[in-house]
């Protein structure tokens, strides 16, 4: 293999044209999902940090246990908006640095720690933390269904 032929130098080269339009438009629609994507992590942290004032609210009426601090959803929560705006901000710049090689005529890059990973091992991390706080509250309670519902 000559050193001309190795996948460093194939993509370090311009191409010899300009990509179509349908590149253009893939990229278009990609950075679309990623803005869908952050919209739905910034949705998603919303309700989970208001989950707390709902369960306080909950607590508040008769025959209901007291209502422990509502702090962990408010900071899961509050992690997950700031994940959706990382996403947002990250995928718009990528996007932009995609479309400025495009117009160059060079190679895009696409590393192995992509932004996709990133957030995939993110919200798994903010997952285990939610199921542990679940988990935690509920054998903190030990509830019994039956009487939950008698007056």
């Amino acid at each position: 293999m000559s050193p001309d032929a190795s996948p460093e130098r194939a993509e370090s080269r311009p191409c010899s044209t300009k990509p179509d339009a349908r590149t253009y438009f893939a990229a278009e629609r990609t950075l679309l999902a990623w803005i869908r994507t952050g919209l739905a992590l910034m949705g998603f942290g919303f309700v989970v940090a208001r989950f707390g004032l709902f369960l306080r609210e909950l607590a508040a009426l008769p025959g209901h246990p007291p209502a422990n601090s509502s702090f962990v959803s408010l900071w899961l929560g509050t992690l997950l908006v700031l994940c959706g705006v990382v996403v947002t901000l990250g995928a718009s710049f990528r996007h932009y640095g995609s479309i400025r090689r495009l117009d160059r005529g060079e190679a895009l890059h696409f590393s192995a720690l992509s932004l996709g990973l990133m957030t995939g091992l993110f919200l798994a991390f903010i997952g285990m933390l939610m199921a542990a706080y679940l988990w935690l509250g509920l054998s903190q309670h030990q509830f019994d269904i039956t009487n939950r519902f008698q007056p």
